[in-house]
Protein backbone atom coordinates (compact mmCIF):
# COMPACT_ATOMS: atom_id res chain seq x y z
CA UNK A 1 0.00 0.00 0.00
CA UNK A 2 1.29 3.78 -0.77
CA UNK A 3 0.42 6.60 0.94
CA UNK A 4 -0.24 9.87 -0.68
CA UNK A 5 -1.16 13.40 0.94
CA UNK A 6 -3.37 13.43 -2.86
CA UNK A 7 -4.83 11.34 -4.97
CA UNK A 8 -6.68 12.35 -7.97
CA UNK A 9 -8.71 9.89 -9.75
CA UNK A 10 -9.08 11.52 -13.62
CA UNK A 11 -6.00 13.32 -15.64
CA UNK A 12 -8.80 15.73 -17.67
CA UNK A 13 -8.29 19.36 -17.29
CA UNK A 14 -9.83 19.52 -13.52
CA UNK A 15 -7.46 16.33 -12.64
CA UNK A 16 -4.34 17.61 -14.03
CA UNK A 17 -4.52 21.08 -12.09
CA UNK A 18 -5.88 19.89 -8.65
CA UNK A 19 -2.58 17.19 -9.22
CA UNK A 20 -0.22 19.80 -10.29
CA UNK A 21 -1.29 22.65 -7.90
CA UNK A 22 -1.00 19.93 -4.42
CA UNK A 23 2.14 19.36 -5.99
CA UNK A 24 3.60 22.97 -6.05
CA UNK A 25 2.51 23.01 -2.83
CA UNK A 26 4.48 20.20 -1.64
CA UNK A 27 2.22 17.82 -1.20
CA UNK A 28 2.55 14.04 -3.22
CA UNK A 29 0.38 13.63 -5.52
CA UNK A 30 -0.81 10.45 -7.07
CA UNK A 31 -3.11 10.56 -10.65
CA UNK A 32 -4.92 7.21 -11.73
CA UNK A 33 -6.11 7.28 -15.34
CA UNK A 34 -6.08 4.98 -17.88
CA UNK A 35 -3.51 4.53 -20.20
CA UNK A 36 -4.87 5.30 -23.16
CA UNK A 37 -6.62 8.09 -21.66
CA UNK A 38 -3.77 10.38 -20.09
CA UNK A 39 -5.73 14.02 -20.63
CA UNK A 40 -9.03 12.91 -20.06
CA UNK A 41 -12.26 13.07 -22.07
CA UNK A 42 -11.66 16.44 -23.33
CA UNK A 43 -8.05 15.62 -24.54
CA UNK A 44 -9.41 12.26 -25.90
CA UNK A 45 -12.81 12.61 -27.01
CA UNK A 46 -14.59 16.39 -26.36
CA UNK A 47 -12.94 19.70 -26.37
CA UNK A 48 -9.51 19.37 -28.02
CA UNK A 49 -10.48 16.28 -30.96
CA UNK A 50 -13.81 18.06 -31.70
CA UNK A 51 -12.42 21.85 -31.87
CA UNK A 52 -9.22 20.71 -33.77
CA UNK A 53 -11.86 18.59 -36.22
CA UNK A 54 -13.86 21.93 -36.47
CA UNK A 55 -10.37 23.80 -37.38
CA UNK A 56 -9.37 21.08 -40.15
CA UNK A 57 -13.02 21.63 -41.36
CA UNK A 58 -12.68 25.72 -42.10
CA UNK A 59 -9.35 24.95 -43.46
CA UNK A 60 -10.11 22.26 -46.55
CA UNK A 61 -14.02 23.33 -46.97
CA UNK A 62 -12.47 26.88 -47.89
CA UNK A 63 -15.54 27.84 -46.20
CA UNK A 64 -14.60 31.18 -45.21
CA UNK A 65 -13.06 32.23 -47.85
CA UNK A 66 -15.89 32.22 -50.31
CA UNK A 67 -17.51 35.91 -49.71
CA UNK A 68 -14.18 36.95 -51.19
CA UNK A 69 -13.53 33.80 -53.99
CA UNK A 70 -16.76 32.86 -54.68
CA UNK A 71 -19.03 29.94 -53.18
CA UNK A 72 -17.79 26.98 -55.36
CA UNK A 73 -14.24 28.01 -53.57
CA UNK A 74 -13.09 24.94 -51.75
CA UNK A 75 -9.13 24.18 -51.03
CA UNK A 76 -9.53 20.07 -51.55
CA UNK A 77 -12.55 19.17 -53.42
CA UNK A 78 -13.07 15.73 -52.33
CA UNK A 79 -12.29 15.80 -48.28
CA UNK A 80 -12.12 12.19 -46.57
CA UNK A 81 -12.19 11.18 -43.41
CA UNK A 82 -8.54 10.82 -43.37
CA UNK A 83 -7.83 14.23 -44.33
CA UNK A 84 -10.06 15.96 -40.76
CA UNK A 85 -8.53 13.08 -38.40
CA UNK A 86 -4.73 13.34 -39.78
CA UNK A 87 -4.65 17.27 -38.28
CA UNK A 88 -6.38 15.67 -34.81
CA UNK A 89 -4.46 12.76 -34.20
CA UNK A 90 -1.25 15.13 -34.59
CA UNK A 91 -2.89 17.59 -32.03
CA UNK A 92 -3.68 15.07 -29.74
CA UNK A 93 -0.46 12.97 -29.70
CA UNK A 94 1.46 16.74 -28.68
CA UNK A 95 -1.35 17.35 -26.17
CA UNK A 96 -0.83 13.91 -24.29
CA UNK A 97 3.17 14.59 -24.55
CA UNK A 98 2.80 17.89 -22.54
CA UNK A 99 0.15 16.52 -19.86
CA UNK A 100 2.96 13.66 -19.65
CA UNK A 101 5.05 16.46 -19.24
CA UNK A 102 3.54 18.51 -16.84
CA UNK A 103 3.33 15.96 -14.46
CA UNK A 104 6.46 14.06 -14.64
CA UNK A 105 8.05 17.97 -13.81
CA UNK A 106 6.19 18.31 -10.85
CA UNK A 107 6.70 15.25 -9.86
CA UNK A 108 3.02 13.39 -9.50
CA UNK A 109 3.24 9.73 -9.86
CA UNK A 110 0.95 8.57 -12.32
CA UNK A 111 -0.79 4.91 -12.08
CA UNK A 112 -2.19 3.41 -15.14
CA UNK A 113 -5.42 1.73 -15.25
CA UNK A 114 -8.55 2.29 -13.29
CA UNK A 115 -9.48 3.23 -9.60
CA UNK A 116 -12.42 2.45 -6.87
CA UNK A 117 -13.28 3.13 -3.91
CA UNK A 118 -12.22 0.36 -1.31
CA UNK A 119 -13.04 2.58 1.88
CA UNK A 120 -13.15 6.99 2.18
CA UNK A 121 -9.48 7.01 2.13
CA UNK A 122 -7.92 3.99 0.37
CA UNK A 123 -8.50 3.17 -3.83
CA UNK A 124 -7.57 0.03 -5.10
CA UNK A 125 -6.15 0.72 -8.90
CA UNK A 126 -6.36 -2.15 -11.49
CA UNK A 127 -3.56 -1.96 -14.42
CA UNK A 128 -4.12 -2.83 -17.68
CA UNK A 129 -2.87 -6.18 -17.15
CA UNK A 130 -5.32 -6.61 -14.41
CA UNK A 131 -3.25 -6.30 -11.12
CA UNK A 132 -4.41 -4.58 -8.36
CA UNK A 133 -2.99 -2.08 -6.20
CA UNK A 134 -3.99 -0.38 -3.57
CA UNK A 135 -3.08 3.79 -2.63
CA UNK A 136 -4.13 5.88 0.05
CA UNK A 137 -4.39 9.76 0.14
CA UNK A 138 -5.00 12.22 2.99
CA UNK A 139 -7.41 13.76 0.54
CA UNK A 140 -9.23 13.01 -2.37
CA UNK A 141 -10.08 14.36 -5.58
CA UNK A 142 -12.96 12.93 -8.33
CA UNK A 143 -12.10 14.29 -11.94
CA UNK A 144 -13.56 11.11 -13.77
CA UNK A 145 -15.32 13.52 -15.96
CA UNK A 146 -18.87 12.45 -18.44
CA UNK A 147 -19.51 9.98 -21.11
CA UNK A 148 -22.49 10.91 -23.61
CA UNK A 149 -25.81 9.70 -22.93
CA UNK A 150 -27.28 6.61 -24.84
CA UNK A 151 -31.26 6.05 -25.27
CA UNK A 152 -31.82 2.27 -24.25
CA UNK A 153 -34.09 1.80 -27.32
CA UNK A 154 -31.23 2.92 -29.80
CA UNK A 155 -29.05 0.54 -30.97
CA UNK A 156 -25.76 2.42 -31.65
CA UNK A 157 -23.62 0.38 -34.05
CA UNK A 158 -20.90 3.40 -34.41
CA UNK A 159 -21.04 3.25 -37.71
CA UNK A 160 -24.36 4.32 -39.09
CA UNK A 161 -26.00 5.46 -35.68
CA UNK A 162 -23.15 7.24 -33.39
CA UNK A 163 -22.92 9.41 -30.76
CA UNK A 164 -20.74 12.65 -30.11
CA UNK A 165 -17.66 10.46 -29.07
CA UNK A 166 -18.09 7.40 -32.13
CA UNK A 167 -18.57 10.06 -34.38
CA UNK A 168 -15.14 11.18 -34.46
CA UNK A 169 -13.88 7.64 -35.75
CA UNK A 170 -16.45 7.23 -38.72
CA UNK A 171 -15.23 5.59 -41.28
CA UNK A 172 -16.33 8.39 -44.09
CA UNK A 173 -17.96 11.66 -44.58
CA UNK A 174 -21.54 10.75 -44.66
CA UNK A 175 -24.03 12.83 -47.49
CA UNK A 176 -26.85 12.96 -45.24
CA UNK A 177 -26.94 12.69 -41.29
CA UNK A 178 -29.56 13.14 -38.59
CA UNK A 179 -28.43 15.35 -35.68
CA UNK A 180 -30.49 14.19 -32.94
CA UNK A 181 -30.40 17.09 -29.95
CA UNK A 182 -29.52 21.11 -30.07
CA UNK A 183 -27.42 21.72 -27.35
CA UNK A 184 -24.14 22.83 -27.40
CA UNK A 185 -22.25 19.51 -28.82
CA UNK A 186 -25.16 18.80 -31.26
CA UNK A 187 -25.17 21.75 -33.28
CA UNK A 188 -21.56 22.05 -32.92
CA UNK A 189 -21.30 19.23 -34.68
CA UNK A 190 -24.07 19.80 -37.18
CA UNK A 191 -22.68 23.28 -38.23
CA UNK A 192 -18.96 21.28 -39.17
CA UNK A 193 -20.59 18.30 -41.37
CA UNK A 194 -23.08 21.05 -43.29
CA UNK A 195 -19.82 22.72 -44.33
CA UNK A 196 -18.12 19.52 -45.17
CA UNK A 197 -21.39 19.25 -47.57
CA UNK A 198 -23.48 16.78 -45.41
CA UNK A 199 -27.63 17.36 -45.52
CA UNK A 200 -27.96 17.62 -42.14
CA UNK A 201 -31.15 17.37 -40.05
CA UNK A 202 -31.41 18.40 -36.37
CA UNK A 203 -34.24 16.98 -34.32
CA UNK A 204 -35.04 18.89 -31.39
CA UNK A 205 -37.92 17.79 -28.78
CA UNK A 206 -37.90 21.64 -27.56
CA UNK A 207 -39.35 24.18 -29.18
CA UNK A 208 -35.73 26.50 -29.71
CA UNK A 209 -32.28 26.11 -29.61
CA UNK A 210 -29.32 27.84 -27.31
CA UNK A 211 -32.03 29.54 -25.42
CA UNK A 212 -29.41 30.59 -22.54
CA UNK A 213 -27.62 32.52 -25.77
CA UNK A 214 -28.50 35.94 -26.82
CA UNK A 215 -31.72 35.76 -29.37
CA UNK A 216 -30.80 37.78 -32.49
CA UNK A 217 -27.10 36.01 -31.83
CA UNK A 218 -29.21 32.40 -32.54
CA UNK A 219 -31.20 34.02 -35.28
CA UNK A 220 -28.21 34.73 -37.16
CA UNK A 221 -26.87 31.04 -36.48
CA UNK A 222 -29.58 29.76 -37.56
CA UNK A 223 -29.85 31.42 -40.78
CA UNK A 224 -26.25 30.75 -41.28
CA UNK A 225 -26.79 27.53 -40.81
CA UNK A 226 -30.02 26.81 -42.83
CA UNK A 227 -27.78 28.63 -45.58
CA UNK A 228 -25.60 25.64 -45.37
CA UNK A 229 -28.84 23.48 -46.04
CA UNK A 230 -29.43 22.13 -42.34
CA UNK A 231 -33.12 21.25 -41.65
CA UNK A 232 -34.31 22.54 -38.25
CA UNK A 233 -37.34 19.96 -36.67
CA UNK A 234 -38.16 21.85 -33.26
CA UNK A 235 -40.61 20.17 -31.54
CA UNK A 236 -40.52 16.83 -32.35
CA UNK A 237 -39.22 13.70 -30.45
CA UNK A 238 -37.37 10.31 -32.36
CA UNK A 239 -39.49 7.07 -31.97
CA UNK A 240 -37.27 5.09 -33.61
CA UNK A 241 -34.14 4.70 -35.44
CA UNK A 242 -34.30 1.70 -37.97
CA UNK A 243 -30.81 0.52 -38.95
CA UNK A 244 -30.75 -0.45 -42.61
CA UNK A 245 -27.91 -1.75 -44.74
CA UNK A 246 -28.15 1.68 -46.97
CA UNK A 247 -28.59 3.88 -43.47
CA UNK A 248 -30.73 4.63 -41.67
CA UNK A 249 -34.47 5.45 -40.74
CA UNK A 250 -35.16 8.24 -38.40
CA UNK A 251 -38.93 7.82 -37.30
CA UNK A 252 -40.56 11.11 -35.83
CA UNK A 253 -43.54 10.77 -33.25
CA UNK A 254 -45.05 12.97 -35.46
CA UNK A 255 -44.83 10.50 -38.45
CA UNK A 256 -42.29 12.07 -40.23
CA UNK A 257 -39.48 9.46 -41.39
CA UNK A 258 -36.13 11.35 -42.05
CA UNK A 259 -33.74 8.41 -44.29
CA UNK A 260 -30.00 9.47 -43.91
CA UNK A 261 -26.73 7.48 -44.19
CA UNK A 262 -25.98 8.25 -40.57
CA UNK A 263 -27.50 9.15 -37.04
CA UNK A 264 -25.65 11.10 -34.15
CA UNK A 265 -27.09 11.22 -31.13
CA UNK A 266 -26.27 14.51 -28.75
CA UNK A 267 -28.36 13.71 -25.60
CA UNK A 268 -26.74 15.03 -22.83
CA UNK A 269 -23.78 13.03 -21.00
CA UNK A 270 -24.17 11.03 -18.03
CA UNK A 271 -21.13 11.28 -15.15
CA UNK A 272 -18.15 8.54 -15.18
CA UNK A 273 -19.01 7.02 -11.51
CA UNK A 274 -20.92 3.91 -12.23
CA UNK A 275 -17.45 2.05 -11.63
CA UNK A 276 -15.94 3.72 -8.15
CA UNK A 277 -18.07 1.95 -6.01
CA UNK A 278 -18.74 5.51 -4.29
CA UNK A 279 -20.97 3.87 -1.38
CA UNK A 280 -17.90 2.21 -0.17
CA UNK A 281 -17.01 5.88 0.68
CA UNK A 282 -19.92 6.88 1.74
CA UNK A 283 -20.96 8.80 -1.43
CA UNK A 284 -23.99 8.49 -3.73
CA UNK A 285 -24.15 10.02 -7.49
CA UNK A 286 -27.46 10.95 -8.75
CA UNK A 287 -29.06 9.26 -11.77
CA UNK A 288 -26.97 11.21 -14.44
CA UNK A 289 -23.83 10.36 -12.45
CA UNK A 290 -22.83 13.40 -11.12
CA UNK A 291 -22.49 13.84 -7.76
CA UNK A 292 -22.67 16.48 -5.29
CA UNK A 293 -20.29 19.27 -4.04
CA UNK A 294 -20.06 22.44 -1.74
CA UNK A 295 -18.80 26.05 -2.68
CA UNK A 296 -15.01 24.43 -1.93
CA UNK A 297 -15.87 21.20 -4.19
CA UNK A 298 -16.00 19.41 -1.05
CA UNK A 299 -18.40 16.39 -1.42
CA UNK A 300 -20.88 14.54 1.65
CA UNK A 301 -17.60 13.13 2.51
CA UNK A 302 -15.52 16.07 3.51
CA UNK A 303 -11.52 15.03 2.70
CA UNK A 304 -13.11 13.45 -0.90
CA UNK A 305 -13.30 16.85 -4.16
CA UNK A 306 -15.09 16.69 -6.97
CA UNK A 307 -14.37 18.59 -9.81
CA UNK A 308 -14.95 18.84 -13.88
CA UNK A 309 -17.65 17.73 -15.73
CA UNK A 310 -19.04 14.96 -12.67
CA UNK A 311 -20.30 17.80 -10.69
CA UNK A 312 -22.97 18.97 -13.52
CA UNK A 313 -23.08 22.83 -14.87
CA UNK A 314 -21.25 24.24 -16.69
CA UNK A 315 -19.10 21.46 -17.34
CA UNK A 316 -16.72 23.01 -19.03
CA UNK A 317 -12.92 22.60 -19.65
CA UNK A 318 -12.07 25.72 -18.39
CA UNK A 319 -13.63 25.80 -15.17
CA UNK A 320 -13.15 22.17 -14.19
CA UNK A 321 -9.44 23.64 -14.69
CA UNK A 322 -10.18 26.59 -11.90
CA UNK A 323 -12.13 23.86 -9.76
CA UNK A 324 -9.17 21.16 -9.79
CA UNK A 325 -6.95 24.55 -8.53
CA UNK A 326 -9.53 25.34 -5.87
CA UNK A 327 -10.07 22.55 -3.98
CA UNK A 328 -6.64 21.58 -4.34
CA UNK A 329 -5.88 24.85 -2.48
CA UNK A 330 -8.84 23.95 0.06
CA UNK A 331 -7.44 20.90 0.99
CA UNK A 332 -3.78 22.36 1.52
CA UNK A 333 -5.02 25.09 3.78
CA UNK A 334 -3.80 27.18 0.73
CA UNK A 335 -5.93 31.09 0.72
CA UNK A 336 -7.82 30.73 -2.62
CA UNK A 337 -10.40 33.11 -3.47
CA UNK A 338 -13.59 31.54 -5.27
CA UNK A 339 -14.20 31.11 -9.04
CA UNK A 340 -15.37 34.60 -10.17
CA UNK A 341 -18.85 34.77 -11.23
CA UNK A 342 -18.08 36.08 -14.86
CA UNK A 343 -17.33 33.19 -16.56
CA UNK A 344 -17.19 33.63 -20.28
CA UNK A 345 -19.51 30.81 -22.51
CA UNK A 346 -17.66 29.91 -25.55
CA UNK A 347 -19.67 27.32 -28.54
CA UNK A 348 -17.65 26.61 -31.35
CA UNK A 349 -20.24 26.34 -33.93
CA UNK A 350 -19.28 27.72 -37.42
CA UNK A 351 -19.46 30.84 -37.03
CA UNK A 352 -18.33 30.46 -33.38
CA UNK A 353 -20.58 32.04 -30.27
CA UNK A 354 -18.91 33.40 -27.13
CA UNK A 355 -20.60 35.97 -24.55
CA UNK A 356 -20.32 36.72 -20.90
CA UNK A 357 -22.90 38.11 -18.42
CA UNK A 358 -26.54 38.33 -18.89
CA UNK A 359 -28.83 38.61 -21.88
CA UNK A 360 -31.51 40.82 -23.19
CA UNK A 361 -34.06 38.42 -22.10
CA UNK A 362 -32.44 38.02 -18.98
CA UNK A 363 -32.03 41.63 -17.78
CA UNK A 364 -35.81 42.20 -19.15
CA UNK A 365 -37.06 39.47 -17.26
CA UNK A 366 -34.89 40.75 -13.86
CA UNK A 367 -36.58 44.18 -14.74
CA UNK A 368 -32.65 45.64 -15.16
CA UNK A 369 -32.78 48.83 -17.62
CA UNK A 370 -30.04 48.76 -20.42
CA UNK A 371 -28.87 49.94 -23.81
CA UNK A 372 -27.56 48.05 -26.90
CA UNK A 373 -24.56 49.32 -28.71
CA UNK A 374 -23.98 46.81 -31.74
CA UNK A 375 -21.13 46.64 -34.10
CA UNK A 376 -21.04 44.81 -37.14
CA UNK A 377 -18.05 43.16 -38.83
CA UNK A 378 -19.13 43.99 -42.47
CA UNK A 379 -18.76 47.50 -41.24
CA UNK A 380 -15.11 47.05 -39.88
CA UNK A 381 -12.30 46.66 -42.25
CA UNK A 382 -10.68 43.86 -40.26
CA UNK A 383 -14.46 42.01 -41.34
CA UNK A 384 -13.76 42.49 -45.25
CA UNK A 385 -10.40 41.32 -45.12
CA UNK A 386 -10.92 38.15 -43.56
CA UNK A 387 -14.52 37.70 -45.75
CA UNK A 388 -16.80 37.64 -42.63
CA UNK A 389 -19.97 39.78 -43.84
CA UNK A 390 -22.28 38.16 -40.83
CA UNK A 391 -19.91 38.47 -37.65
CA UNK A 392 -20.98 41.56 -34.98
CA UNK A 393 -20.15 42.52 -30.99
CA UNK A 394 -23.23 43.26 -29.07
CA UNK A 395 -23.09 45.35 -25.80
CA UNK A 396 -25.71 45.61 -23.22
CA UNK A 397 -24.92 48.74 -21.18
CA UNK A 398 -26.79 49.92 -17.90
CA UNK A 399 -27.65 53.74 -18.87
CA UNK A 400 -27.52 54.79 -14.81
CA UNK A 401 -23.88 53.60 -14.23
CA UNK A 402 -22.54 52.74 -17.49
CA UNK A 403 -20.67 49.90 -16.77
CA UNK A 404 -21.22 46.41 -18.98
CA UNK A 405 -24.32 44.07 -18.24
CA UNK A 406 -23.05 41.80 -20.94
CA UNK A 407 -21.41 41.00 -23.91
CA UNK A 408 -21.90 38.78 -26.37
CA UNK A 409 -20.21 38.38 -29.89
CA UNK A 410 -20.86 35.93 -33.09
CA UNK A 411 -18.41 35.31 -35.95
CA UNK A 412 -14.84 35.19 -36.78
CA UNK A 413 -12.49 34.76 -33.52
CA UNK A 414 -15.76 35.21 -31.23
CA UNK A 415 -14.02 33.17 -28.18
CA UNK A 416 -10.45 35.40 -28.53
CA UNK A 417 -13.04 38.45 -28.68
CA UNK A 418 -14.83 38.03 -25.54
CA UNK A 419 -11.53 38.16 -23.33
CA UNK A 420 -11.76 41.91 -23.63
CA UNK A 421 -15.16 42.74 -22.31
CA UNK A 422 -14.54 40.15 -19.43
CA UNK A 423 -11.41 41.96 -18.30
CA UNK A 424 -13.46 45.77 -18.76
CA UNK A 425 -16.38 43.51 -16.99
CA UNK A 426 -14.16 42.27 -14.38
CA UNK A 427 -12.15 44.98 -13.36
CA UNK A 428 -15.74 47.26 -13.15
CA UNK A 429 -14.56 49.09 -16.06
CA UNK A 430 -17.46 51.10 -18.03
CA UNK A 431 -18.38 51.63 -21.63
CA UNK A 432 -16.36 55.07 -21.64
CA UNK A 433 -13.38 53.08 -21.31
CA UNK A 434 -14.39 51.13 -24.82
CA UNK A 435 -14.99 54.72 -26.41
CA UNK A 436 -12.02 56.16 -25.60
CA UNK A 437 -9.42 53.47 -25.83
CA UNK A 438 -7.39 53.41 -28.34
CA UNK A 439 -7.37 49.60 -30.44
CA UNK A 440 -5.35 48.51 -33.04
CA UNK A 441 -6.40 48.97 -36.76
CA UNK A 442 -7.64 47.12 -38.54
CA UNK A 443 -9.25 44.39 -35.98
CA UNK A 444 -11.92 42.90 -34.61
CA UNK A 445 -10.73 44.13 -31.30
CA UNK A 446 -11.99 47.62 -32.84
CA UNK A 447 -15.64 46.58 -32.51
CA UNK A 448 -15.88 47.79 -29.13
CA UNK A 449 -15.31 50.76 -29.84
CA UNK A 450 -17.85 50.67 -32.45
CA UNK A 451 -20.56 49.02 -30.34
CA UNK A 452 -19.46 51.52 -27.34
CA UNK A 453 -20.00 54.51 -29.42
CA UNK A 454 -23.12 53.13 -30.55
CA UNK A 455 -24.79 52.30 -27.41
CA UNK A 456 -23.17 55.89 -25.58
CA UNK A 457 -25.07 57.51 -28.62
CA UNK A 458 -28.43 55.86 -27.49
CA UNK A 459 -27.77 56.87 -23.96
CA UNK A 460 -27.06 60.65 -25.03
CA UNK A 461 -30.34 60.86 -27.09
CA UNK A 462 -32.34 59.49 -23.81
CA UNK A 463 -30.29 62.37 -21.95
CA UNK A 464 -30.65 64.98 -24.48
CA UNK A 465 -34.89 64.42 -24.60
CA UNK A 466 -35.08 64.85 -20.60
CA UNK A 467 -33.52 68.53 -20.84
Amino acid sequence: MTDFDMLVIGSGPGGQKAAIAAAKLGRRVAVIDRPDRVGGVSLHTGTVPSKTLREAVLYLTGLTQRDLYGQSYRLKEEITVADLTARTRHVVGREVEVVRSQLTRNRVALFPGTGRFVDDRTVAVTDPGGREQLLTGRHIVIATGTRPARPSSVEFDERTIMDSDSVLSMERVPRSMVIVGAGVIGIEYASMFAALGSKVTVVEQRDGMLDFCDVEVVEALKYRLRDLAVTFRFGETVAAVERHPRGALTVLESGKKIPTEAVMYSAGRQGLTDGLDLERAGLTADRRGRITVDEHYRTAVPHIYAVGDVIGFPALAATSMEQGRSAAYHACDEPVNPIHDLQPIGIYTIPEISFIGRTEDRLTEARVPFEAGVSRYRELARGQIVGDSSGMLKLLVSPEDRRLLGVHCFGTGATELIHIGQAVMGCGGTVDYLVDAVFNYPTFAESYKVAALDATNRIREIDHLRE
